[in-house]
């Protein structure tokens, strides 16, 4: 039974991480779309049967463009900050219960609110990796943005860890159920 469990765990997270990873550009395409309609423009339209196509051409535009290397940066922190901030926001999915996941924390939303304050220190190491002055200006300003959100969603998260006396995010789902 052991055994079982594992695999619909890993079976639960591949299909987590692939409809997240396919949900994004989508998204992003729905995105585009309403704006060119609020602009009274239809947008991306050229690609496939109504501009469907569109994210996989970003896609390949983004994998295909020239590789910068900056003289006097910081090359590995340059490079890793960005991968490691996308893997810290796939493990943030992890916590959200559904039904293939059988991870349970106790203290969820304090392991949230942690991962989501540790991107801020990756976005700041991005910054500050290039030896630009104004790449560290935009990462300082990407840390004021984030850390400001991040104490008011701090705020609203431990508010329902209140009303339900835990940090157990499938007990606050338990809760809104019984509502």
């Amino acid at each position: 039974m052991l055994m079982m469990d594992l695999i619909n765990i890993i079976i639960g997270m591949i299909i987590l991480f692939i409809g997240v990873l396919i949900g994004v550009p989508f998204s992003t395409l729905l995105q585009r779309k309403i704006l060119g309609y609020i602009q009274i423009r239809k947008g991306p339209n050229k690609l496939g049967f109504l501009g469907i196509m569109q994210p996989f051409s970003d896609g390949i535009k983004l994998f295909s463009k020239e590789q910068v290397y900056l003289n006097f940066s910081n090359y590995y922190y340059y490079y890793f900050s960005p991968i490691f901030s996308f893997f810290i926001s796939l493990t943030i999915w992890m916590l959200i219960p559904y039904y293939f996941n059988m991870i349970m924390f106790n203290l969820g939303v304090l392991f949230f609110l942690s991962c989501t304050s540790i991107g801020v220190y990756l976005l700041l190491l991005a910054g500050w990796s290039s030896n630009s002055k104004y790449s560290v200006l935009g990462g300082l300003r990407a840390l004021a943005h984030t850390i400001s959100y991040g104490v008011s969603l701090a705020l609203i998260m431990m508010s329902y860890s209140f009303l339900i006396v835990d940090f157990n995010l499938i007990k606050l789902e338990l809760y809104q159920l019984n509502i």
